[in-house]
């Protein structure tokens, strides 16, 4: 699947994020320690994984950041979604267009809900 790395300028220093090419509320790339590890789209169905997002964070009224934390403490790692600024001051300095293969988060990091 294709994605865009996009290098930001911020005031803490430059930042590259893997984005999108076109941003979606219902689809994110999931970092894992800092770096893209899975992709989730809320509406593809087919994919297990995916409907249990759907149903922890649209059904439940969660955030996608709250069970992130609360998947990231119970298995021991670190999941986030990637934040250019925390203030909102950013210039874009360049794109590239990258061909990733980012796989739905593990069903076993899930099932807590269940």
């Amino acid at each position: 699947m294709n994605f865009i790395t996009n290098t930001y300028r911020t005031l803490s220093g430059i930042k590259k994020v893997v984005e999108l090419p076109v941003k979606k509320d219902y689809q994110w790339v999931i970092y894992q320690d800092n770096k893209p590890a899975y992709f989730v789209d809320y509406f593809d169905l087919e994919k297990e994984s995916n409907a249990m997002m759907n149903i922890l964070v649209l059904c439940s009224d969660n955030s996608l950041n709250d069970v992130l934390k609360i998947i990231s403490k119970r298995n021991n790692i670190y999941l986030s979604v990637p934040k250019v600024s925390r203030i909102g001051l950013q210039k874009k300095i360049k794109s590239e267009i990258i061909d990733l293969d980012l796989q739905p988060i593990p069903k076993k990091w899930l099932a807590y809900s269940l």
